[in-house]
């Protein structure tokens, strides 16, 4: 991670522009006025938490990130932004010190000692006549042994000095393995092998770096009966999701998350293609693991087993979110707060129900159309408490549904939104088989019939989705942003076949602009400057020029290998059409939001002129010339 993207995952942007800008909630997003311009009549500057970027549809007509934020605030440039920041969110900047170039030196050696692990408890699974146990255990649970492969599975010799002995002849030192978690200290003095006799799962960061191993035992006398490593520099298993590293493609692919239980309700369920899938280890998730996600998606399903989903399990221990203390506290689950941190979160969290007796894995290798389906079956928080208290009741019991509407209903009201409210009320209703006015309060009159009750303005949140840019909006402008300058990296010469074919369809030219992102909008700048100065070849200049905070982000775009043995014409189109895409995106966005600005200035009473009339008219011209490049770019492919 660049520190660039450390410092943008610390800072939240709502809270950042929030010191500065009067916001109030909108569905997804927040508005104000914008503080770049004089306007106090219309609100036109939103922030989307989604994307972490902001924009104004006003007379600035500018966006960005938190880097733009504060520069175009402060007048300052990228360099003292960085440094306050990075000071802001805690992110060091000084070279290091000597002693933290040791630190960091001897967790690379922990690292490389724990991968050589991997690759030692491999051999034992697979070559030693000792791990051939094992070995069958994982292919009689429908284990391959590609997937062995994939996920560094292997086994600990059952002895209490065989990897001790191993790793010392391999150069490394006792305090190595103690640190690195392999072995343990005798309260006498001496050490001994920690993992004996267990199946090993090798348990990566979100970056696929060596952290340390989960265990699993082969004796089912011995205790107990799953093992991981100790805390360690490395190893914090309150930050680590197992499978994360694998997944965390297919979560944004899919824009969903899968949490089970277990080491093997990972691996099997990867094995035949459901890719978004990781496991807190059989421990309870905690807030690290669900920032952990937040990255990727918030869209999350919660695969318990049945008893775990069972009546007294649901209201006392579905295990979900109290604010944490420390980086260590586990999340304490309860319907309701789990309601209450889906709304921090902004979420969709849904639950689902493994059939009594089975794990994940085992449905998933009897029929995988099973597992799918009770993936795609998980029901948001509120109906999965409402049926399952109402399961194997008698409905007909005025008793009966007393109890469940008192239980459920304080779920409802703390729905933020107030359409959600009604539709679980009307369901509860139904399920019930009462009238809903009998759950609004006794003797209420009908809310068809009663107004509105409103709170006082000032406190009041906009509970309709006001704001229409989509997630996956945002998304997909960043991922094209980042596209584009992935294929311009290749050879900055083709900033001018790009430029030609913009004109040539009545579209302006590239420009910083087009990216919202600061780290981008830096390389544009950087891209375009390396072609007008006269002193170098474009590819040395930008290496020579590129800020050491974005070297490793240029080299993750630089060395693609997507782009490798491509046809340099086909780049080029691909180049085009994916700028095209950005602006297409961008102007759709507009037009939405200037949609809405505009329904808010109607709703509040304002006449006059009306100040987005000109952008409306700008952003429908420029849609419809973008749809004729880019459909023109079709016919010819």
């Amino acid at each position: 991670m660049t520190t660039v993207d450390e410092i943008k995952n610390r800072i939240d942007i709502v809270d950042l522009v929030s010191d500065s800008v009067k916001l109030r909630r909108s569905g997804k997003n927040y508005l104000g006025f914008c503080p770049f311009h004089d306007n106090k009549r219309t609100p036109a500057f939103v922030v989307f938490p989604d994307s972490g970027t902001w924009r104004c549809f006003g007379q600035c007509n500018e966006g960005g990130d938190i880097f733009k934020f504060v520069m175009k605030k402060e007048g300052w440039d990228f360099a003292e932004t960085l440094r306050y920041l990075a000071e802001k969110a805690g992110v060091e900047l000084q070279p290091q010190t000597e002693e933290q170039k040791e630190q960091d030196e001897q967790y690379d050696r922990y690292r490389q000692l724990l991968e050589e692990a991997v690759t030692f408890y491999q051999h034992q699974l697979t070559q030693a006549p000792e791990g051939k146990y094992a070995l069958n255990y994982l292919l009689q649970r429908g284990v391959t042994r590609e997937t062995i492969e994939t996920f560094g599975l292997g086994f600990a010799p059952a002895s209490w000095d065989v990897t001790h002995q191993y790793f010392l002849g391999k150069g490394y030192s006792e305090l190595d393995l103690v640190e690195s978690g392999m072995v343990t200290q005798r309260e006498g003095g001496g050490v001994y092998d920690r993992f004996r006799n267990r199946l090993m799962f090798a348990i990566r960061d979100m970056g696929g770096r060596m952290s340390g191993f989960g265990a699993r035992v082969l004796d089912p006398d011995d205790v107990p009966k799953y093992l991981n490593s100790p805390q360690t520099p490395l190893f914090d298993k309150g930050r680590l999701l197992y499978g994360l590293n694998l997944a965390r493609k297919a979560i944004r692919a899919e824009d969903q998350v899968v949490i089970v239980e277990g080491y093997m309700d990972v691996i099997v369920p990867y094995q035949a293609g459901f890719l978004n899938t990781v496991s807190p280890m059989g421990t309870a998730l905690t807030e690290d693991q669900m920032r952990l996600l937040k990255r990727f998606t918030r869209r999350i399903v919660l695969a318990l087993d049945a008893d775990a989903a069972g009546e007294k399990a649901t209201l006392r221990g579905l295990e979900i979110a109290r604010q944490a203390l420390d980086h260590s506290a586990e999340i304490s689950f309860n319907p309701r707060g789990l309601l209450r941190y889906e709304a921090r979160l902004e979420a969709d969290v849904r639950v689902t129900t493994i059939p009594e007796g089975m794990d994940p894995d085992e449905i998933v290798l009897r029929d995988p159309e099973e597992w799918r389906k009770i993936v795609e079956s998980a029901k948001p928080i509120v109906l999965h408490v409402m049926e399952t208290l109402a399961s194997q009741k008698d409905l007909d019991d005025p008793k009966v549904k007393r109890e469940i509407s008192t239980r459920v209903l304080p779920l409802i009201e703390d729905i933020p939104n107030a359409v959600e409210r009604d539709a679980y009320r009307q369901r509860l209703a139904r399920l019930l088989k009462v009238d809903e006015r009998a759950l609004v309060g006794d003797g209420s009159p009908s809310r068809t019939s009663s107004p509105v009750r409103r709170r006082p303005k000032e406190q009041q949140a906009v509970e309709v989705e006001a704001m229409p840019v989509a997630k996956t909006s945002e998304l997909l402008s960043r991922s094209l942003e980042k596209h584009c300058l992935r294929l311009l990296l290749q050879d900055p010469e083709w900033l001018h076949v790009l430029d030609r074919a913009l004109q040539k369809n009545g579209l302006n030219r590239m420009d910083v602009t087009d990216f919202e992102y600061v780290d981008f909008q830096i390389l544009a700048r950087l891209i375009m400057q390396s072609l007008e100065q006269d002193r170098q070849e474009p590819q040395a200049y930008l290496t020579e020029h590129i800020p050491e905070e974005l070297t490793s982000l240029v080299d993750e775009l630089r060395n693609d290998p997507r782009l490798e043995n491509k046809n340099a014409q086909k780049l080029q189109e691909d180049m085009i059409r994916t700028l095209m895409k950005l602006r297409l995106v961008r102007v759709n966005d507009g037009i939405q939001q200037m949609r809405f600005l505009m329904e808010e200035m109607q709703e509040a009473g304002e006449t006059g002129i009306n100040p987005y009339q000109d952008n409306m008219l700008h952003y429908t011209l420029m849609r419809s010339r973008l749809d004729l490049a880019l459909g023109r770019l079709i016919q010819l492919d």
